[in-house]
């Protein structure tokens, strides 16, 4: 009796451990990107190309225009203007940071442009070329086939391909939530005009810190 005792005990506690390592490996996984951890933050705020003190807290700020900047080399896009913004305290200074807290003007125009979301953004490498199709061998009498004639159909962009790209720009868009300081990320704004359109631009901000307006050097 004792013995069955004993192995039942026994197999309900590998039954038991069965179980939680499953869990326990899903947990130890790591996510393959942290959402809204954004970019560097620079030596300091003057590293940028305007700054502007807010309460405790100093806000510095650089026109990308429709470049997307990265460690792995520039990304660009064709329906958003791009700022990489950032904020410097005192040691251990923490704020609810969020992109939706900032907002642009253009040339001056009443219209302001609020700030979007990463995920809304059209984004493409300048560097990416679609593989080269292989040459036809068919041949009809002594001439080769020739394609047909026609405007060509511009080439997708594989899956795979654009998700890298996207997960790339995550990772580097305005972090999100209560940080602690320096952060910096990139902030986007939809915009369809050409970058040698653009003479002047406003970095609004209001939110926990207070509000400013930082002016930016434009892309002329």
């Amino acid at each position: 009796m004792r013995v069955f005792l004993y192995t039942a005990i026994a197999a309900l506690a590998a039954r038991g451990l069965a179980a939680q390592a499953p869990a326990a490996s899903a947990a130890a996984k790591p996510a393959e990107v942290l959402e809204g951890e954004g970019s560097v933050p620079r030596a300091s705020a003057n590293d940028y190309q305007a700054q502007k003190k807010v309460g405790a807290v100093t806000i510095a700020a650089e026109f990308a225009g429709h470049s997307i900047p990265t460690p792995d080399g520039p990304l660009s896009t064709e329906d958003y203007i791009v700022v990489e913004a950032a904020f410097y305290g005192a040691p251990g200074t923490q704020m609810a940071l969020s992109y939706q807290n900032f907002s642009l003007r253009v040339n001056g125009n009443k219209k302001i442009l609020a700030s979007e979301s990463y995920a809304l953004v059209d984004i493409k490498d300048p560097d990416w070329a679609p593989p080269q199709p292989e040459k036809s061998k068919t041949t009809f009498g002594s001439a080769s086939q020739q394609p047909d004639s026609g405007t060509p159909t511009p080439p997708k962009v594989p899956f795979d391909v654009q998700r890298k790209l996207v997960l790339r720009v995550k990772k580097l868009s305005f972090p999100e939530g209560e940080r602690t300081l320096p952060r910096a990320g990139l902030l986007f704004f939809r915009y369809h005009g050409k970058d040698k359109g653009i003479h002047s631009v406003d970095l609004i901000y209001s939110g926990p810190a207070g509000n400013a307006t930082l002016s930016l050097p434009s892309m002329n």
